[in-house]
């Protein structure tokens, strides 16, 4: 009687557990089915951060123990012109909300010579807290850091921006200390002219994995185009056990138009209801213009992307709180803030262009709407 009992109470647990097995199944495949679309909603006066001395550029979120949200950007003196490529620094702001308004607090990654190899500069940041560490990606290069704009036109320093390559600081508190390291984790592909990173990598964006790993989507250029500006400019993808490498890298170029030799800038990914969902900033060429927007891509696997259902999110407009809108010249590095698991805002370098051809360039934290459409 007793084995009996046994028996059958092995048969009901086995059904049990296939039952429930099968409803997380389903679950997990109901999740594949779920498309995003993207809105932004209105944005009010607390919410730019802008400096009448700096340039800032860009700008990324994370909140601290502290129940402070810490935004990290880039800076450099607003006198000397577009010359973020060798005098960009990381710096570091704090607000008791996502939408500001933020205050400045020290700088967080200065340049620290050209002896190292993020030593001339610091540049867009990505922030992410992971397995209870702060990890601060950046790209960072060195060089001579000679001026090279002129008024009311902008060149760029081509050995500064040849030697971009992807970094990473980490800090058990975001207010730091950070540890900086002697070598890039994520470093051009050496010995094969024709890699799509054979030149320089930068620009990395980062989330991690269901399964713990790190995946990275990184810009990337080649040199199969007369240097030093060189090209195709595209984006590939890595992952990595640890948020400090090593990364494996994958041979596919991402976010790609047939024909386009710059098609793409600037994404920010992060996982979702059962897909990667990305963020990305659109290069058009029409009539010999670049035309810029903020575009939606997802993908299963985060290797393979693909157009998200809804694709175009904005044009660069946004709408204040008093009901007037703005398009801006660019709205680009956009970096989404998830608290509990949803997107509530993103944040974006935005500027406007005067008339003497100045940019003045700003951080803007635009509330996020995200409707979730079952397929």
């Amino acid at each position: 009687m007793i084995r009996i009992t046994i028996f059958f109470g092995l048969i009901l647990l086995f059904v049990s557990c296939n039952q429930k097995i099968q409803k997380e199944d389903v679950s997990q495949e109901l999740e594949k089915e779920i498309d995003y679309q993207i809105e932004f909603g209105k944005v009010a006066s607390k919410s730019v951060f802008v400096s009448d001395t700096a340039s800032i550029w860009g700008g990324s979120l994370v909140k601290g123990e502290d129940g402070k949200y810490h935004m990290f950007y880039s800076v450099w003196p607003k006198d000397i012109g577009w010359e973020w490529v060798n005098y960009s620094v990381i710096a570091h702001a704090l607000s008791d909300s996502p939408f500001g308004p933020f205050e400045h607090k020290d700088i967080t990654l200065p340049d620290r010579g050209p002896e190292y190899w993020d030593g001339s500069c610091t540049h867009n940041p990505t922030v992410h807290k992971i397995n209870g560490k702060y990890y601060l990606y950046h790209m960072g290069n060195f060089g001579d850091e000679k001026i090279v704009s002129v008024p009311g036109k902008q060149r760029i320093n081509w050995m500064h921006r040849n030697n971009q390559r992807i970094g990473v600081a980490v800090a058990d508190n975001p207010n730091g200390p950070w540890t900086r390291f002697d070598k890039p984790v994520l470093d051009i592909t050496e010995g094969d002219s024709t890699a799509h990173d054979a030149l320089m990598t930068s620009n990395p964006s980062v989330c991690q994995m269901p399964d713990g790993r790190i995946l990275m989507v990184y810009k990337a250029v080649g040199k199969q185009y007369e240097l030093p500006a060189g090209g195709p400019v595209v984006h590939m993808v890595a992952i990595a056990d640890s948020p400090t490498g090593p990364f494996k890298k994958y041979p596919d170029p991402v976010f790609t138009f047939e024909g386009e030799r710059f098609p793409a800038e600037d994404p920010y990914i992060w996982y979702a209801d059962g897909r990667y969902r990305a963020i990305v900033k659109r290069i058009k060429h029409i009539d010999h213009k670049r035309v810029f927007s903020l575009v939606h891509y997802d993908s299963e696997d985060g290797i393979n992307w693909n157009q998200a259902k809804y694709f175009e999110i904005s044009d660069r407009t946004v709408t204040n709180e008093d009901g007037s809108s703005y398009q801006f010249d660019h709205l680009e590095r956009p970096q989404v803030f998830i608290e509990d698991g949803e997107p509530v805002a993103l944040l974006c370098a935005a500027d406007t262009i005067d008339a003497n051809n100045v940019r003045h360039s700003f951080n803007i934290q635009i509330p996020l709407k995200i409707t979730k459409h079952a397929r």
